[in-house]
């Protein structure tokens, strides 16, 4: 087990125990690594950081209280030069380019391999910006689309997930926002579109690479 004062100190903020346990376990037995901290919430977490004085945070997105995305600048207010990793079940658009604006260094799903979590610590204190996959290729994919959109990223991002047959109800849930603001977002596209339904929102903004 790693436990020598030169390693690179790793606080982990994540809700759930067993995953929290996994990763202080995993990062406890990978050499040059060691967990200054495990925290169940933001809230307990930044009363703490100060005094862990961490290299690297890894942050959960869907925490309790204070969210992943709000506690960014918390956490960089307390540690300076920390790097914050976000992880995450959902892998929407917005909330990675809100992490990203704010301060984050990388962000993982949390089906992100044992190794591949352990690369992405070496990767990001190299100055490296570590991504799942997936996430890599919608940030290389939202460059790609039509920059004639008239669609916002909010809006953009609504419509992907009513493409990939998400209900309204579903989306809302998983975007943390209101039914009645998934339903105005939709509102908006499609009068944006000039269209009167899901199935034709979908293919205009498809055929004019909005999506």
């Amino acid at each position: 087990m790693a436990t020598a004062t030169s390693d690179i100190r790793i606080v982990i903020i994540e809700d759930d125990e067993t995953i929290r346990d996994a990763y202080t376990y995993l990062i406890n037995e990978a050499a040059g690594y060691s967990v200054a901290n495990a925290y169940s919430s933001a809230e307990h977490a930044l009363k703490g950081l100060k005094q862990d004085d961490p290299h690297i945070v890894l942050l959960d997105v869907e925490l309790p209280g204070i969210n992943g995305l709000e506690a960014i600048p918390k956490i960089r207010a307390q540690v300076e030069d920390v790097y914050i990793i976000m992880l995450t079940v959902y892998d929407h658009q917005q909330t990675v380019f809100d992490a990203l604006s704010k301060g984050a260094a990388g962000y993982l799903t949390k089906s992100t391999s044992p190794a591949k979590i352990i690369e992405a610590l070496g990767e990001v204190m190299e100055g490296g910006g570590p991504m799942s996959a997936n996430i890599a290729r919608m940030v290389v994919h939202s460059f790609q689309r039509s920059q004639q959109s008239p669609l916002t990223r909010r809006e953009t991002e609504i419509l992907e997930q009513i493409a990939d047959g998400k209900t309204r109800s579903r989306i809302a849930s998983e975007m943390f926002i209101d039914l009645e603001t998934v339903k105005s977002h939709l509102k908006n596209i499609y009068a944006k579109l000039d269209v009167h339904s899901r199935a034709d929102a979908i293919k205009t903004a498809k055929q004019n690479k909005y999506i």
